[in-house]
């Protein structure tokens, strides 16, 4: 009888606490790569809860089919070969799970880190997305804007993240929007998102990176065309210039609330992509050029033989 009421409050505890949760962001998708990759979790949910289901099923069946029975103390069971169907059921199973996963993990890779479906023939906004402790910095090149700490995005366009880091390696991630992709400080990694549908977001650093990582948060709001662009026309007219100097400022260890500016630090500090990778982070072509013509230029040792 203990049992059985322990077993009740239990139950109801969970059925309690769970009807006050909200849903979980990576199960209330707002894009094609987070509705991607919530149709994977919820397969492997549904998938392993009916092996469960399965599996514990036949533990009771054999618990009381094969029960321990009041037999005499000499008995001996008889002896019994191994059945070559139930061997190649239990190893055949398990492969076939492992390998219908393994495919459909495969095919939403491909999704998630190509241009999300339906909005191929469509232009990307690109938007270079970078981190320093512990902030973000959002620059828009194409409309010479940027942002700290938050981020417009127009919905039902597909967005191009370039993603890098001025300090250590941190995760970009918009759950209801798409996955995590870390961003590092020597190179640049590609993100492809969109927002189905206007409305606010939650984005965050996902990878320990400190101890401010806990605020190291920023917020999305996704608004249609026209919204976005009287937005940038808006940070234009009243934003103050974004300067090297400011810049250098911003991007020392600590925390900071939104803010706006006009221009980009990718004018005096660009990314570290194509020609500027590596640990050429923030050096020209035209200067790495000199840089190594300085280096493999002979001495002159012309004064030297004088003497």
């Amino acid at each position: 009888m203990k049992l059985k009421w322990a077993f009740l409050v239990v139950v109801t505890t969970i059925v309690t606490v769970l009807t006050g949760c909200e849903p979980l962001m990576v199960l209330d998708p707002k894009g094609p790569q987070a509705q991607t990759q919530a149709n994977d979790i919820m397969l492997s949910i549904w998938l392993m809860s009916f092996i469960v289901i399965v599996v514990f099923s036949l533990l009771v069946f054999m618990l009381i089919k094969y029960r321990a029975s009041k037999q005499r103390e000499d008995y001996e069971p008889p002896h019994i070969e191994g059945n070559k169907w139930v061997e190649a059921i239990i190893v055949g199973i398990p492969v076939l799970i492992v390998a219908f996963l393994s495919v459909v993990s495969v095919q939403s890779n491909y999704k998630v880190e190509s241009t999300p479906v339906g909005y191929e023939d469509k232009e990307p906004l690109v938007i270079y997305a970078s981190s320093s402790n512990w902030k973000w910095h959002f620059s828009y090149p194409e409309q010479d804007i940027e942002t700290v700490n938050y981020l417009y995005i127009p919905a039902d366009r597909p967005i191009e993240f370039k993603l890098y880091s001025f300090g250590p390696i941190t995760s970009f991630w918009i759950p209801q929007l798409g996955g995590q992709k870390y961003a590092m400080s020597d190179m640049v990694t590609t993100l492809h998102l969109a927002a189905d549908v206007p409305g606010e977001f939650m984005g965050r650093n996902a990878n320990f990176s400190g101890k401010g990582f806990a605020e190291n948060s920023f917020n999305v709001t996704a608004m249609n065309e026209a919204e976005f662009d009287e937005w940038v026309e808006e940070v234009k007219e009243t934003a103050q210039p974004l300067t090297e100097e400011k810049f250098n400022e911003l991007i020392e260890p600590g925390h900071l609330g939104q803010l706006t500016f006009t221009g980009t630090h990718l004018d005096f500090s660009p990314a570290p992509e194509g020609e500027n990778g590596g640990h050429n982070h923030g050096t020209s072509q035209d200067e790495h050029s000199e840089n190594q013509e300085d280096e493999h230029e002979p001495e002159d040792h012309s004064e030297h033989d004088s003497h």
